[in-house]
């Protein structure tokens, strides 16, 4: 989703591969931030942690869809609390996750990208990464984007965690789960128990924000949870040039943000209801896809309406776990772009579907898992408008289905040692084939402080309606042959405690990917095309650490190594090293907590073969509430030493790469009552 249908053939490059999966990093002992609502209705201070909870004690709903400390999970899961995302002020789901080993972001002025272990194509819209919240898949259908940044139809001050379980989780989720899952859980009413305002403003881009919130448990034993939050930014008038047009100046005025929301969670006894709605508008300030420099009126924008009604329960005296889903969905991008006269871009996605997924216990030393989903994409439509002729319009209609079904078994074959074996086949109306994803596991408690896991894993990728049929005839044209992507895995983690409050983690990692769906030419008509390309390959290393003290102070960090390449040496937009440092702690004074964050990304690869530097770039985070009952303030830097920095562009772009936004400030209140 998100721009991706806006014109066509200028899409990323894709002569990179797709990133790997693995993760190797902390599992936060974060989880153990994870503090409900005190008693007097106050939230408790983010370093509040409980230093006796460890990392591979935290817990985690994704890893395998069901519940299961982080240490028993065939994958080198991540957690972030709420409590981090207060500590360091994070914004947005990108922001949250960068702190994270082997996870980088990019933006380029519309949207916002993640990249792991060394991959992301600019310009590819998050589409081999899962987005799921509450578990219920968020990537639309049509373009299989996963939304971030801003497109994320969810404030964040709404979420209680955010669980990251990288490699192949084809084994489960099926489509875009190739390089990671990101599982959002949000919060209950009654964590809530009351009423929740809270106001931003940030300066140099005039950012506005306000969120009201209220929940509560009922006396009937309903949970509810209605919030709707609403920003605006003015944005930065920044200096482009504009390529080959050789036109460059101050975009002023054209980086305006807007973004609406509203969310609503409905929990009963083994039942609950989320719906989700989100509305957000980018204006475009540096003539995307090659569009009229320096010209008003451009944009991008998506529209999100997202619903799942779940029950789940333990049946058959605690034997049997049941959870079943019906889910239903509308993303609707919508473009504007002008070349001489304005065409317009709009994409509809509309889907609907149903999970069942029965965990059986009976067994001795088995958990059997047996899982079956289907989804009907009753629109998958594109279209290139031109308002100037309406004769020119071209549409694209488009609808499919997908569907597949699983079964997973965790052996515990002695009390240190436990092998997974599981296996998912999907179909779906692109690729007309059954692809199968198999996955395995040893986890190896060795000591009752190290834990050794080997993991293997494989996902699949049909191709997306727009990389498949796509055709206006001059800038892309349909490959209705064009097969899927597969990636495979391998990956040795391990986890290590020392004492009470010090977590180590190493992960090393290898991955091929091959038939990575990359734009090249068509060899007739001389007209860009999305291809089968070649393979990529690669390994990795990352290093973390995790310290807590009992005063709440903590300290985490990590390294991370990536060698990725394929044949024509390496890929776009690849860091070999990323470094991340984060401390939280209270101070002495007027009951401040701090949180300051350093992150190190290495050098990128651009389009025309030059390299964007690497950069360390610092933020700092104060909060209190002690001034207030209900009051809680906070004051976040972002780019602390106002480092200049770039980020690479996509041949979708004029720019080979974007200047990113130097220092800023952000005041903020929240009051509870």
């Amino acid at each position: 989703a998100g721009g991706t249908n806006a014109p066509a053939g200028t899409q990323g490059r894709g002569d990179g591969h797709e990133f790997l999966v693995g993760l190797g990093l902390q599992t936060d002992i974060a989880a153990r931030c994870n503090r409900r609502p005190g008693a007097d209705g106050g939230i408790r201070a983010p370093v509040e942690h409980d230093h006796v909870q460890s990392q591979s004690h935290a817990h985690t709903t994704a890893g395998g869809r069901e519940r299961h400390r982080a240490r028993e999970v065939a994958a080198a899961v991540s957690v972030i609390t709420r409590a981090e995302i207060q500590a360091f002020g994070w914004r947005t789901i990108d922001q949250a996750l960068a702190s994270l080993p082997g996870i980088y972001s990019t933006y380029d002025r519309q949207y916002n990208y993640i990249g792991t272990r060394g991959f992301s194509v600019p310009g590819d819209f998050n589409t081999r990464v899962l987005v799921t919240v509450n578990g219920n898949r968020w990537n639309d259908p049509a373009y299989d984007g996963g939304p971030l940044g801003n497109q994320l139809p969810l404030d964040l001050d709404l979420i209680e965690r955010i669980e990251f379980i990288p490699g192949p989780g084809g084994a489960v989720y099926g489509q875009n789960a190739m390089f990671g899952v990101v599982n959002i859980v949000t919060r209950n009413g009654s964590d809530l128990n009351g009423v929740e305002v809270a106001a931003r403003w940030q300066h140099p881009q005039a950012a506005r924000e306000l969120r009201l919130s209220w929940g509560r448990r009922l006396d009937s034993g309903i949970d509810l949870l209605l919030s709707a939050s609403v920003q605006r930014t003015r944005g930065e008038d920044r200096f482009f040039e504009y390529g080959d047009s050789g036109f460059s100046g101050v975009a002023k005025g054209l980086d305006r943000d807007r973004d609406e929301e509203f969310f609503l969670r409905l929990v009963r006894g083994p039942w609950s209801f989320d719906l989700a709605y989100g509305d957000r508008i980018k204006d475009d300030p540096t003539g995307a896809y090659v569009s009229d420099p320096l010209v008003p009126g451009q944009f991008q924008g998506d529209r999100y309406v997202l619903s799942q009604a779940q029950y789940q329960d333990r049946l058959a005296d605690g034997k049997l776990d049941l959870m079943a889903r019906a889910f239903a969905g509308r993303e609707n991008y919508s473009g504007t772009l002008i070349y001489g006269t304005p065409f317009d871009f709009p994409a509809q996605g509309h889907w609907h579907g149903l999970e069942l997924r029965l965990l059986w216990l009976a067994i001795e030393n088995h958990k059997l898992m047996l899982g079956a989903e289907a989804q009907r994409m009753t629109r998958q439509d594109q279209a290139v408008l031109d308002r100037a002729d309406p004769a020119n319009d071209i549409r694209i209609p488009g609808s499919g289905w997908r569907g597949g079904v699983y079964l997973q078994d965790e052996w515990r074959v002695s009390p240190t040692l436990t092998a997974t074996l599981g296996l998912r086949a999907d179909r779906n109306n692109t690729s007309g084939t059954t692809s199968t994803s198999p996955r395995a596991a040893l986890i190896w408690q060795a000591t009752t402080a190290s834990t050794l896991k080997a993991l293997y894993g494989r996902a699949h990728r049909a191709p997306n309606v727009y990389e498949r049929d796509y055709d206006d005839g001059f800038a892309q044209i349909a490959n209705p042959a064009l097969r899927g992507e597969r990636i495979d895995t391998l990956e040795l983690v391990l986890d290590h405690r020392v004492g009470a409050d010090l977590a180590l983690r190493g992960s090393a990692y290898r991955w091929t990917m091959r038939d990575l769906i990359t734009l090249g030419i068509e060899p007739v008509s001389g007209i860009a095309q999305y291809q089968s390309g070649p393979r990529v390959q690669a390994r990795g290393l990352e290093l973390g650490a995790d310290k807590t003290w009992r005063n709440g102070a903590r300290l985490r960090g990590s390294v991370s190594w990536h060698d990725v390449s394929n044949a024509d040496g390496d890929l776009l937009n690849s860091p070999r090293l990323l470094g991340r440092l984060n401390a939280s702690m209270p101070l002495p004074w007027w009951g401040l907590n701090a949180g300051y964050e350093l992150r190190y990304d290495g050098a990128r690869l651009t389009n025309n073969g030059s390299r964007v530097g690497g950069n360390a770039l610092s933020g700092l985070m104060l909060s209190t509430r002690a001034l207030g009952q209900g009051l809680e303030l906070g004051l976040r830097v972002d780019n602390l030493f106002d480092k200049r920095y770039e980020h690479p562009g996509s041949d979708s772009n004029w720019q080979n790469a974007f200047e990113q936004d130097g220092r800023s400030v952000r005041l903020q209140a929240a009051w509870r009552f």
